[in-house]
């Protein structure tokens, strides 16, 4: 049986699809940060700090753990790594791109914008309560959530609480809420997770608190 495609034009199907999604993806990125007011500029080096402090995690301590209860297999897929051996102890971690960038930037917009503190501060509780009830540890794994509770959660409170601040209050409600109501109230579970490594905001650039913020700033 002839296939109409070869492997060629499925290959270049394939990096065009790439390119449109990374694209599109881009847009949005420069559309939200856009929002915050930010210049093209910065937005790159925004983009750039994130993507790249995602690969460096800071570690602060470590502190013994329980095994996993069982082993889990988990899929390699393009650019992932194989996972740490369990060693009895996990590592506590900050990720750069994923901790530290989004809390210096939300520091620099309550500064720059003298954002009111009362209303951020009772933003940040919302949504950090609301991602410490749906987020769960996952043996060998970490702590887990749904993709687009936080963004919706910060995107809801920016509209409620932000007036015209909506977009700053969506990106630090939204990133500060999952840092801390999904990773830092989650260290007392860590230690019965067997997992080796624990990064605060190290799920990963655009999977993780990055992409949260920009979501819920384009919802707000």
């Amino acid at each position: 049986m002839r296939f109409p495609f070869s492997m060629f034009h499925f290959l270049l199907f394939f990096f065009l699809l790439v390119f449109l999604l990374t694209f599109i993806q881009l847009q949005l990125i420069t559309l939200s940060f856009e929002k915050l007011g930010l210049s093209p500029e910065a937005t790159m080096l925004m983009l750039l700090g994130s993507l790249l402090g995602s690969w460096i995690n800071l570690p602060l301590f470590s502190m013994r753990a329980d095994p996993p209860p069982e082993v889990i297999e988990t899929p390699l897929g393009l650019l992932k790594t194989p996972p740490l051996p369990f060693t009895g102890r996990t590592i506590i971690a900050v990720n750069v791109g994923g901790c530290l960038v989004p809390i210096l930037f939300s520091a620099y917009l309550t500064h720059r914008l003298d954002l009111p503190l009362p209303p951020l501060l009772l933003g940040i509780a919302i949504v950090s309560g609301i991602s410490y009830f749906l987020s769960r540890p996952i043996p060998g794994m970490g702590i887990a959530m749904p993709a687009l509770i936080a963004p919706l959660a910060a995107a809801t409170v920016a509209i409620i609480l932000g007036e015209e601040y909506r977009a700053p209050f969506a990106y630090i409600c939204g990133t500060l809420g999952v840092l801390i109501g999904a990773d830092i109230l989650h260290l007392k579970d860590i230690r019965h997770l067997g997992a080796p490594i624990a990064s605060i905001g190290g799920a990963g650039t655009f999977d993780g608190i990055f992409i949260t913020g920009v979501i819920a700033v384009l919802l707000a």
